[in-house]
């Protein structure tokens, strides 16, 4: 896992088809969730940026990256969405645990109904649960015009941004020195705002539990 902080290592061992592995793995194989997609953009601005290229030639293969990386972050998530959609029946039709219980379900699809396509974008900034989110929209089954707008756009905005990002700062020595801490940086970052909004935020009574609540007083 250290290896995947150093550019000069990615560059030897498969470079941009590397990149292009941890984050489609990242955000459509459920089992990729523990891949850095953060740094490893940002990373890729720096190698970008570290190129021995002319400026026009430098920014063209900045957006060629931008793109290329953008369509395989795009692709995981059809690809997550899909196989929640799949496997969503199956799971309403198991028996409550201690792992998994169908409340859970049922408080995605009204999160999803009400905030689904601000979700999706947010997700992308956000390590582990942008593995989730496609598989759980999948679940609950959540328009796929409306996923499918919100997954390209969330893909573009996440890796345009963290990419240029890494590009800008990429030939700037402290950066180049510190690598380890700007990149925790950009992780409690794009985070902590949400962090915040959990332990803030008031909790509201779900819609399937207002319909169980009905049912109880008609009967």
């Amino acid at each position: 896992m250290n290896n995947l902080s150093n550019p000069d290592w990615i560059v030897a061992h498969g470079g941009l088809y590397l990149l292009l592995f941890i984050v489609f793995a990242e955000t459509g194989i459920l089992i990729g969730f523990f891949l850095p997609g953060d740094p490893i953009l940002f990373i890729a601005g720096i190698i970008i940026a570290n190129l021995t290229l002319g400026p026009v030639d430098s920014v063209l293969t900045l957006l060629y990256w931008i793109a290329l990386i953008a369509s395989a972050g795009i692709l995981g998530n059809f690809v997550g969405y899909w196989c929640g959609k799949y496997f969503g029946h199956r799971l309403l039709k198991m028996k409550d645990n201690w792992l998994f219980k169908k409340e859970y379900i049922f408080r995605a699809q009204d999160f999803y109904h009400k905030r689904g396509g601000v979700a999706i974008i947010l997700a992308r900034f956000l390590p582990v649960v942008r593995t989730f989110a496609p598989i759980v929209a999948g679940i609950v089954e959540m328009d796929f015009r409306k996923f499918a707008f919100y997954n390209v756009a969330g893909g573009i905005l996440w890796v345009g941004s963290l990419v240029t990002l890494g590009y800008l700062l990429g030939e700037n020595e402290w950066v180049q020195h510190n690598l380890e801490y700007v990149i925790i940086g950009i992780v409690v970052a794009a985070t902590a705002p949400v962090v915040i909004k959990m332990i803030t935020g008031k909790k509201k009574t779900p819609a399937y539990a207002e319909a169980e609540m009905l049912e109880e007083e008609e009967c």
